[in-house]
């Protein structure tokens, strides 16, 4: 890997690690080595670290700031892309906002507001990327993005660059295409509303003050884990089954919101995974309710 790293830097692309611990790069501080990690600085040098990629066959994957994300204890075997700081541009064009797919989702929120745009007001408690919210169809508060998407640049396994609107990217809750077809968002387009700046930003506070109280913050955590079940949440049910704080390892099922796992110290992917399938079977056992995780699990064991 040491060869194509110095290729990569020849290149032009400065950020380039080899065995580099996710656990460096995720929120829930948790993940093994991945090979080579790559963090382009724009749309041109992640094409060519691609191009270098696809030269030398290896396999490749991408992460943005690593929120709702697992790294398994084993690593990423190949190159990781890393676009949370590249690909963070930022337009608006009316009622319009281009934004690059490494752009904060919180960040986004607050800017659209103080512009006098509604509608992105439900982000502003997503701590991952345009990127991955396009991805997983990220919401909170009752709205998701595929609400107010337009279209999205995807960069395709094959090299492939294509433009897809709402419709092509088949969301539903917490899925996208992207989910069945491997490839990079590139950029996203949304449609807002005029609004009162006053209003979204009281708006955004109360959700952010909700969080607080609501939320383990303060600990590595990784969002919400469990995908809530048709006319049910998630964490009621695994509070209800008495699973509030337990613990296997350093992975506790939050004190403060039994939907959120949270990394006590020293906690491994394992213990997670553990943990997960113990919730699991338990509210299987209990309520004949299967949940599923909304947290993408990557990498070996």
């Amino acid at each position: 890997m040491k060869k194509i790293a110095d290729e990569l830097k020849q290149a032009g692309i400065e950020k380039v690690w080899t065995n580099e611990p996710l656990a460096n790069h995720t929120t829930w501080r948790i993940g093994g080595p991945a090979d080579l990690l790559i963090q382009p600085k724009d749309k041109e040098s992640l094409l060519t670290a691609l191009q270098i990629i696809h030269r030398h066959e290896i396999p490749w994957s991408v992460i943005g700031r690593g929120s709702n994300l697992l790294v398994r204890d084993g690593g990423i075997r190949g190159a990781v892309l890393k676009v949370a700081e590249g690909l963070s541009h930022c337009e608006f064009r009316g009622e319009e906002v281009c934004v690059g797919a490494g752009y904060s989702m919180i960040r986004l929120a607050v800017e659209t507001g103080k512009m006098g745009l509604t509608g992105m007001e439900f982000a502003g408690g997503i701590p991952g990327t345009v990127g991955g919210a396009v991805y997983m169809n990220a919401g909170a508060h009752g709205s998701d993005l595929s609400r107010i998407l337009i279209e999205a640049e995807i960069l395709f396994a094959n090299g492939e660059c294509k433009v897809l609107s709402n419709e092509e990217l088949s969301f539903s809750y917490r899925t996208s295409l992207l989910q069945r077809e491997k490839g990079i968002v590139l950029e996203a387009r949304f449609k807002l509303r005029p609004g009162d700046r006053k209003q979204i930003s009281a708006t955004l506070s109360a959700n952010k003050e909700r969080r607080r109280q609501t939320q383990p913050l303060q600990m590595p955590c990784a969002g919400s884990v469990f995908r809530n079940p048709p006319n049910d949440h998630a964490g009621r049910l695994i509070e209800a089954a008495g699973l509030k704080g337990y613990r296997i390892g350093g992975a506790q099922v939050s004190e403060k919101h039994s939907n959120f796992i949270v990394n006590c110290g020293g906690a491994t992917a394992t213990d997670v995974l553990t943990l997960i399938e113990h919730v699991r079977s338990t509210i299987l056992a209990t309520y004949g309710i299967d949940l599923h995780p909304e947290v993408l699990v990557v990498g070996e064991g």
